[in-house]
């Protein structure tokens, strides 16, 4: 009797998809700004004949040409499928690429909006593996509804939940509401901008000056350039005399400190516009952003250790900044700021969601570091700049440009960096909780860690010829964005940290910390 064989029939494989129409004109947009440079180098190169405006034009029409063209045919070659296991990337005008990316490698999906995608209701969906730079997946651009439904979708299926929630459409609410925990309102961007300083319009202008005197042979960093041009307007100040000019002087000091304190200001509005931290069923939400907008989701049961940081001055009025170190990646960053600016107080609720605490609990004591550790760097420390200043005397004798007893600021140097090794010792902490590891450090600028004793990936204590001779190691956490070190441990308590975090570690079921 023969064997009857019933063939079912197979499923339809998942549709694949492009990205949004006008996805291609925001990537030819971008692309225009590759004709800048070009333009300004042609109209400078054809500066002496008439049509020089006409030429330069001219470039920027043909590269403007070029590049919509490339971006045309790129969105018409580039698909996408969302399949059952993994997401697939098919790609390439004439030679094709096909990417297939797991769910279960897909630590996190975050949305992303640069001023034009966002103009235009566009939203990038980058796909983050963990891995950093070329290894995660990103798409230009989608609908914002679509790049949303999109991530629960890729969500639901990594975490093996029902998507019978995705079958009402676009407008149906994916998740409970969320629970804000941080919020910064313009006057605390503000006051935030005040303490970030930044002479990245100094980086600026500097570039400037490299392309005008590329393109203009004009010698800015020639001493007798500026003293040629200043002769006329500038002599005025020559004659003031010294306490004229001592007055220049604190004026572009002032000017100096106006323009870093500006552009500080403006970073921070620009970066953490609209800041906000919701506590949602996936984890912490974080949007902010004026011109490029970010959305990103941090799961909490992949937080791994918090960073609590603060600055010299800032400290003084109470202000600190809280980062999770997470297995997931935030644009290239192995950490998530969650609080960049807040005080402690509205900082504790935000480390209690993700299930930390910044202060050891009852009957956990601090341990000072090694002695010994800072001594021999207060030594290395001022041995390295002993020779310094011995480069220094001997070239100033050699050459009779100045006298060799300026190699002595060297060594004054020297000193207050060895001193500053041996004051160090008074703020190096740790201790040992019943969950948690914390590490304070740091004397202007303290600095607080506080890590998962049962989330560390791996300890290792680590000594160099010095350190085996003197009786102190370094210990070595390993977390998914790097290691979080303890330099100049006493061996015993190095070794008694490492078999209690050991056992943690051993102790733990980790199928349900993904619960």
């Amino acid at each position: 009797m023969n064997d009857i064989v019933e063939i079912l029939p197979e499923s339809e494989p998942p549709e694949a998809k492009r990205t949004h129409p006008l996805s291609f004109v925001v990537k030819a947009v971008d692309g225009l700004q590759n004709a800048i440079f070009p333009m300004v180098a042609g109209f400078f190169a054809l500066r002496d004949q008439s049509w020089a405006i006409f030429g330069a034009i001219g470039i920027g029409l043909a590269i403007a040409a070029i590049t919509a063209g490339l971006s045309y045919f790129s969105w018409r070659r580039f698909t996408y499928t969302v399949d059952a296991t993994d997401i697939r990337v098919e790609s390439g005008i004439l030679s094709r690429a096909a990417r297939s990316v797991p769910f279960e490698r897909i630590q996190d999906v975050s949305l992303e909006q640069a001023l034009i995608p966002r103009l235009l209701g566009l939203v990038q969906v980058r796909f983050e593996t963990g891995a950093g730079g070329k290894d995660e997946l990103a798409l230009n651009y989608l609908a914002e509804a679509e790049g949303e439904r999109l991530r629960e979708v890729v969500k639901a299926r990594k975490d093996g939940v029902s998507e019978s929630s995705f079958e009402g459409g676009a407008d149906t609410p994916l998740e409970a509401p969320a629970e804000t925990l941080f919020v910064m309102d313009e006057k605390r961007l503000f006051t935030f901008g005040v303490f970030e300083f930044s002479l990245a319009v100094f980086a600026v202008l500097a570039g400037l000056f490299q392309y005008v005197e590329t393109f203009a042979s004009i010698e800015l960093w020639n001493a007798d350039f500026w003293s040629d041009s200043l002769a006329g307007p500038g002599s005025w100040v020559s004659g003031l005399g010294l306490v004229g000019q001592i007055i220049g002087a604190i004026a572009g000091l002032i000017t100096f400190v106006i323009l870093g304190s500006v552009t500080g200001l403006v970073r921070t509005f620009l970066r953490d516009w609209g800041f906000r931290l919701e506590r949602t069923e996936k984890g912490f939400r974080r949007r902010r952003g004026l011109l490029t907008k970010t959305d990103v989701v941090m799961p909490v049961h992949r937080v791994q250790a918090l960073k609590m940081t603060t600055g010299f001055i800032r400290r003084r009025f109470g202000w600190h900044g809280l980062k999770v170190v997470s297995l997931a990646q935030d644009s290239g960053a192995a950490s998530h700021d969650v609080a960049p600016f807040a005080k402690v107080d509205e900082l504790r609720p935000i480390a209690k969601a993700a299930g930390f605490a910044l202060d050891p609990s009852a009957g956990s004591q601090w341990h000072r570091g090694s002695k010994k550790y800072r001594f021999d760097s207060a030594i290395i420390e001022f041995a390295v700049f002993v020779l310094i200043a011995s480069g220094v005397a001997t070239g100033l004798t050699i050459s009779g440009a100045a006298s060799p007893a300026f190699a002595l600021i060297a060594l004054a140097a020297g000193c207050l960096f060895a001193v500053r090794q041996m004051f160090l010792w008074r703020f190096d902490f740790n201790a040992l909780g019943a969950r948690y590891f914390f590490v304070k450090q740091g004397w202007l600028a303290p600095k607080l860690d506080v890590a998962s004793r049962v989330k560390l990936q791996s300890v290792e204590i680590a000594q160099g010829p010095i350190s085996s001779r003197r009786g102190y190691a370094t210990l070595k956490l390993g977390l998914a964005g790097g290691t979080l070190e303890v330099e100049g441990l006493p061996v015993a308590r190095a070794h008694e940290l490492r078999s209690a975090i050991l056992s943690s570690i051993a102790k733990t079921d980790f199928s349900e910390l993904a619960g």
